[in-house]
């Protein structure tokens, strides 16, 4: 796919806009990377965003409060990049971190003659491209913010390069910044709701009694996180969408409804809300406990999974990413059932 990015005078505005990149790194003599991350938030009316490495996210329609929590991808072998390339540097901003690198010393000679001669003397460039300044940028990694100890942050190796202003990437860096990248570190950023469940009878319940359970709907409704590059003028819009509740009684002695403990989305609802004169029906979504649980209590766990899906720059139509879910547990009292024997 095509990277669409900014021309010359808006690119230039945007840059003077940004001040100098928010993550910083640079590659030692060894081969290693020291990465300095930072991270910026704005507020603007009701619009939260916030920036990380060259990524700018809007939260505006995420979840929040204090019970919200991420969703965790139910395949267990899938997560968003922990490490990516994209725009860092203008000639003159390289030449500034380059310079203060040179002046340390830190690095040794060797080091820096080879790096002068890459970017300063026409090794690769010639004074740092400033011949091409507006007509491009000087790419770098950025580890995603939380995953520094990841393993995956050591995958980008790849020493800084030039990229022509509408050019794409070069082919061999998979790494490169796309739209599904950019929908997967969304994901990373989704937050939903509580999953706690309404119950009845609500907190105390009896042995052989069908519990009912079921959601406010007006809590659970989809969420979303966009994710974007403004340098390239591209983005991605993550969103999760409720699809199901598994119920989980705490204990094998009980019986979920349906017999699966999953309830599936109906309509704006999961489950169905207890009204006065079912006690005794099986609810559609609800457990039964078949013994009490003495002087404690039962940890029911309830898990949502939300299903997740993505549009971006130069998609057509959604596409799907791995569902995710979020769980949390109440306590549930179980009495025994008394009886007056006359």
């Amino acid at each position: 796919m095509k990277r669409k990015v900014l021309g010359g005078f808006v690119f230039t505005m945007l840059l003077v806009s940004m001040g100098t990149p928010s993550a910083w790194a640079k590659i030692t003599p060894d081969g290693t990377r020291e990465t300095d991350t930072r991270t910026s938030a704005d507020v603007d009316g009701n619009k939260l965003s916030s920036t990380a490495g060259a990524v700018v996210y809007d939260r505006s329609k995420n979840g929040s409060g204090k019970s919200a929590g991420p969703v965790t991808s139910s395949a267990s072998n899938w997560t968003p990049p922990a490490c990516y390339y994209a725009p860092k540097y203008t000639p003159e901003q390289l030449q500034k971190d380059m310079e203060k690198v040179w002046e340390a010393g830190s690095t040794g000679y060797e080091w820096d003659a080879e790096r002068r001669k890459k970017f300063e003397g026409g090794g690769s460039y010639k004074d740092f491209n400033k011949d091409k300044a507006g007509e491009g940028y000087f790419w770098d990694s950025y580890v995603t913010e939380g995953r520094e100890g990841d393993p995956g942050a050591l995958d980008c190796t790849k020493d800084i390069f030039w990229v022509d202003t509408g050019d794409d990437p070069p082919p061999e860096i998979p790494q490169a910044i796309t739209p599904e990248m950019l929908a997967q570190l969304a994901y990373a950023e989704i937050r939903v709701p509580s999953t706690k469940v309404e119950l009845a009878p609500e907190g105390t319940t009896k042995v052989n009694l069908p519990t009912w359970a079921w959601l406010d709907a007006a809590k659970f409704k989809p969420v979303s996180v966009t994710a974007s590059v403004p340098l390239l003028q591209v983005e991605a819009t993550t969103t999760a969408e409720p699809l199901s509740l598994k119920i989980e009684p705490g204990t094998a002695d009980a019986t979920t409804y349906p017999a699966s403990g999953v309830c599936e989305l109906n309509g704006d609802q999961i489950g169905e809300a207890y009204a006065k004169g079912k006690a005794d029906e099986p609810p559609p979504c609800g457990v039964k406990y078949l013994r009490s649980s003495g002087d404690g209590s039962y940890q029911l766990k309830a898990t949502i999974t939300w299903k997740i899906s993505w549009t971006g720059t130069g998609v057509n139509g959604a596409r799907g990413l791995p569902p995710g879910e979020f769980g949390a547990g109440q306590d549930v009292i179980v009495q025994e059932i008394q009886s007056v024997n006359r």
